[in-house]
């Protein structure tokens, strides 16, 4: 072949050549453009769905989700390499809500789904099931509903579970037990019930399981803590019981984090950790544990130890020997956090724990402790939290202890401690609140307290001297109880530099001067307590600025002048002048209407107001007062004659006619009690006729009545005698009757001891008469005479809040505000009744109780052998296990009042059994679920805007701030009902905190009608 042909041969080859090169090209494109239709297309498909579910998308990520971009470059989608499927899918925290289409279940090839921190919602699609390549599923922080599907057990690569903080319900799957490779498990904070599947213990590889913060019961499966690879057990905050067994520690070497707080474990922890080295978090709270600590030796990264709120500890010297074990074991610790406050540790603080170097919160609080602090608690230089108060502590506060720079709470209060007050507390920059009262403390108050200070607690110490002028630098407290001490010279002026200051307590000292002026400077003074001083001179017109003033205490000093008129300007809940040396007219509008919480007896000079006060008419001419005279001399004249006429007729009658009759039994409680005899009682009600019958409790019978003297309407309660308990219960509403006076108690007007017309003993007590009847009847109400239901009467969200801040204001009198603190000891809504304005006042003293001391810790010192006081559902735990009377008691049935008046539900209800109860059924719903448990009435009204408060006609806005109200609500009942009587609420927080919920409420009120208005012009 020629040259000429031959290359003519190879060019024409090569042309073939490279036509049969893009031929392959083409065919390889054409396959691949197959597959990308085939798989990558349906992909695509799946997506648009999942996009088209999402409403809304306020940062506008999914805008990049259309067909002018290939979807492996859409926000959050990832692909794999080799077929171009879309393995992953993270579109976490983004403020996505809306719902998962089902068509999630078509991406065949996903591996990771992170739907984390978004608001999606409805249930999750079972079409979860299809995706078995699966192997991370990540839905945490959202409001997930529904139940977790079964048929996720066909996700057989899963390796991880997150759905924390939804609102799931019913059970976890016994399927999952199926799930092999499974490593973790996230279930916590939804709304599971049901126990945990004995099938988790199969997991093998489980590393852990997290499920706390639901309403699940029952045991844990023993298997779960056979796992030897599980790191974190957290099952706190349901209602587990059971014990815990002897070998956990060993058998878990692995573990990081154990939780069992807040469940109903009971049983000794005698069981070692020493062989879960690596431990870090322990927390055993809020259970029923007994016995000592457990045993925590070679735990050398433990940071965190909680074993409040159970029945540890026996009151003996050696109960803290499991500290001395666990620092003794290794030269360094790790430990932050200490609490084992609420059991029965006794003995001394062992010395070891000054050398827990890196410990941050120290709380020993409600134990037996006794003996000293040790000096050398001084070198844990990173303590921010000293709690050690209701114990049985002496000896000196270390007198360096202002060395603790980060120190920011230090509770010292109930004890026995002696000495000074350090002045080295001027060094502690960073103390927020010192709590040192009702100790043995001497000395003055230093002058160089810290400046940072926003409560100063002394009450009830042996404090003397003056109050430093120096107060006034700490500009930052709102709260100082300087009371019960014995304290001199005059209040500083430089108090006007406390302008935060929201309560002040100076009672029983020796304090005196005037009043000052600059106390006017204390804008949000809300409680002023003064009483049982030697101040002198007038009240101050300055005052006027403190409008703010809930209760006002002067009485019991030397003060006089006039009392200001503007007093009853204030929205005073308290007042009381009392026993002081203030002259001329008391005024007559505000408080002063309200004989209930305003005192001015003792007021020699003191004339006019309401005839409730029994004070002398004022400015009667010198012509009036001598014709007076003379009249009075005349009546005099005249009722002289009239009784001897009198007198000799009733010897007369009764030597022929009461041989054979009873003498009513001597009052005991002074004259007051028997203004009203059995006859004008017999005549009022019709001869306690049944058309009179207005109730039926458990001492006697009441009924509605007319006295004749003005046609005064009554109730009156006869006393059934025979009923076991009766007579003390009408002696203690006798008693009730002398000295218990406050707005929101119901008044006991009067008492009769007789004896009937066939000779029986008769007592009786009348009560002001309640139109409206008792909350009982609003909450519950009943059928009819007739069988027919009586017209609904309901109560709407704004008259639930006031009349719980009515209750509690009572509690509050009673147990802070009386001469001798008292327990009511039988609080439900049956002995709250209503007035013609819906005015709670709380009633029935029957089982009333005189406390012995003051304060909240005050108990009856009296057996409690006659059993368990109150009713079954109120009466508080404690009182069942034969502790003493105490004012933690009324808050307690406070608390499962609160809870019924906006769940509907009572504590007896049938759906209360098996550990569950109201409290617990309220807490499953905190923080931001109240709604689901609220009373489907007040729910329905709220979500209508049909409520009488015409509350939600800014309904967005209103929608949010009621929800918000009902989940404080709930948060301040489950508060009051704890289990622990040291851990409720005080009474005194509870109506401040409504008061502002209702402010809040009634401005949103009145912020919607201005709309409304605008919208209609």
């Amino acid at each position: 072949m020629s040259r000429t042909n031959l290359c003519v041969f190879f060019s024409s080859f090569r042309i073939h050549a490279i036509l049969l090169l893009l031929l392959m090209l083409f065919s390889s494109f054409s396959s691949n453009v197959n597959v990308n239709r085939n798989g990558n297309g349906r992909d695509q498909l799946a997506l648009l769905k999942f996009k088209a579910k999402v409403t809304p998308d306020p940062l506008g990520v999914l805008n990049s989700w259309n067909d002018t971009i290939n979807l492996c470059q859409w926000h959050g989608v990832t692909c794999g390499r080799r077929h171009l499927r879309v393995t992953k899918l993270v579109l976490d925290s983004l403020q996505l809500s809306g719902s998962i289409s089902p068509h999630i279940g078509n991406l065949s090839f996903l591996r990771l789904l992170n739907l984390n921190n978004n608001s999606f919602s409805d249930e999750i699609p079972s079409e979860i099931g299809h995706l078995r390549r699966l192997e991370k599923l990540y839905l945490r922080n959202n409001s997930f509903s529904g139940e977790i599907p079964g048929n996720i057990s066909s996700c057989t690569n899963l390796v991880d579970i997150d759905i924390y903080n939804n609102h799931l319900v019913g059970e976890i799957p016994e399927s999952l037990g199926s799930l092999l490779k499974l490593r973790y498990i996230y279930l916590g904070k939804n709304n599971l019930t049901g126990s945990i599947p004995d099938s988790l213990g199969q997991l093998k590889n489980l590393c852990i399981i997290a499920i706390a913060d639901n309403r699940m019961n029952g045991t844990i499966p023993p298997s779960i803590f056979n796992i030897s690879s599980m790191m974190v057990i957290d099952v706190g905050v349901n209602l587990f019981h059971g014990n815990l067994p002897s070998h956990l520690g060993v058998s878990l070497p692995n573990l990081l984090f154990f939780s069992i707080g807040q469940n109903q474990f009971t049983g000794s922890i005698q069981f070692s950790f020493s062989n879960a080295s690596q431990l870090e978090v322990l927390e055993l709270n809020d259970n029923r544990l007994t016995g000592k600590g457990p045993f925590l030796s070679k735990l050398p990264r433990l940071r965190w130890l909680s074993m409040f709120n159970n029945y540890l500890g026996s009151g003996r010297g050696d109960d803290l020997s499991f500290l001395s074990y666990l620092v003794n074991t290794t030269r360094t610790t790790t430990l932050q956090y200490l609490d084992i406050s609420n059991n029965s540790f006794g003995g001394m603080l062992p010395q070891e724990i000054c050398n827990l170097t890196e410990l941050i919160k120290l709380r020993l609080d409600d134990n037996q402790i006794h003996g000293s602090i040790p000096p050398g608690i001084v070198n844990l230089v990173n303590l921010q939290r000293i709690g050690a108060g209701g114990n049985h502590l002496s000896g000196i506060i270390p007198p360096n202890i202002g060395i603790l720079q980060n120190l920011e709470k230090l509770y010292l209060h109930n004890n026995m401690l002696t000495g000074y007050i350090p002045s080295s507390f001027g060094n502690s920059t960073n103390l927020d609140i010192l709590s040192l009262s009702q100790n043995n403390l001497h000395g003055s108050i230093p002058s160089n307290l810290s400046k940072s200070l926003s409560i100063l607690s002394l009450y009830g110490n042996n404090l003397s001297g003056i109050i430093p002028q120096t107060i006034g630098l700490s500009s930052l407290l709102f709260v100082v109880d300087l009371s019960r001490n014995h304290l001199i010279g005059s209040l500083p002026t430089e108090v006007e530099k406390l302008t935060h200051l929201e309560e002040l307590y100076l009672f029983e000292n020796m304090l005196s001067g005037e009043i000052p002026s600059s106390i006017s400077s204390c804008t949000s003074l809300e409680f002023l307590c003064m009483e049982g001083n030697f101040f002198h001179g007038p009240i101050p017109l300055s005052l006027s600025s403190l409008r703010g003033l809930q209760e006002l205490d002067l009485s019991r000093n030397n003060l006089s002048g006039k009392i200001p008129e503007f007093l009853g300007g204030f929205a005073l809940s308290y007042l009381n002048l009392s026993l002081n040396d203030f002259d001329g007219e008391v005024p007559k509008n505000g408080v002063f209407k309200n004989a209930s919480v305003t005192e001015v007896f003792g007021n020699n000079k003191l004339c006019g107001g309401i005839l409730e006060f029994h004070l002398p008419a004022c400015n009667l001419e010198n012509s009036n007062k001598r014709r007076l005279t003379n009249r009075l001399k005349t009546i005099v004249a005249i009722f002289s004659v009239l009784s001897g006429v009198i007198l000799v007729l009733s010897f007369i009658y009764l030597l022929w006619f009461g041989k054979g009759r009873k003498r009513p039994p001597s009052g005991t409680y002074g004259p007051l009690l028997w203004r009203v005899s059995y006859q004008s009682l017999l005549n009022a009600t019709g001869g306690f006729s049944s058309s009179n019958l207005i109730g039926v409790g458990s001492y006697g019978t009441v009924y509605k009545g007319i006295l004749d003297e003005g046609g005064t309407i009554i109730a009156v309660k006869v006393l059934s005698l025979l009923h076991r308990g009766a007579s003390r219960s009408f002696m203690a509403e006798c008693e009730a009757l002398k000295s218990l006076r406050h707005r929101n108690l119901v008044k006991v007007v009067t008492a009769c001891s007789s004896v009937d017309y066939h000779g029986n003993d008769f007592k009786a007590l009348v009560y002001e008469y309640m139109v409206n009847g008792s909350l009982e009847d609003w909450l519950h109400p009943t059928v009819g005479i007739n069988g027919v239901d009586e017209a609904p009467r309901n109560l709407d969200f704004l008259q639930r809040i006031t009349i719980a801040i009515d209750i509690a204001r009572a509690l509050e009198y009673l147990h802070h505000h009386c001469e001798t603190p008292v327990v009511h000891c039988d609080l439900k809504p049956s002995n709250v009744l209503l007035d013609d304005e819906m005015t709670a006042h709380v009633g029935d003293f029957g089982l009333l109780k005189f406390l012995s001391q003051h304060g909240e810790d005050a108990v009856t010192h009296e057996s409690s052998s006659i059993g368990v006081r109150g009713t079954t559902g109120y009466a508080p735990p404690e009182y069942g296990m034969g502790s003493e009377v105490s004012v933690y008691g009324d808050v307690y049935s406070y608390g499962i009042l609160l809870l019924e008046m906006f769940t509907g539900k009572r504590p007896t209800d049938d759906m209360f059994r098996e550990g569950l109860n109201l409290h617990n059924f309220a807490k499953a719903t905190l923080p931001e679920r109240a709604a689901e448990i609220t009373d489907s009435v007040l729910l329905g009204e709220i979500e209508e805007g049909e409520t009488s408060t015409n509350i939600s006609r800014n309904q967005s806005y209103s929608s949010h701030i009621i929800h918000e109200c009902l989940n404080l609500i709930i948060e301040i009942g489950v508060a009051c009902s704890q289990d622990f009587p040291r851990e409720r609420m005080s009474i005194s927080d509870v109506a401040p905190k409504l008061h502002f919920l209702r402010e809040k409420l009634l401005k949103t009120r009145n912020r919607g009608e201005r709309r409304h208005a605008q919208n209609i012009h």
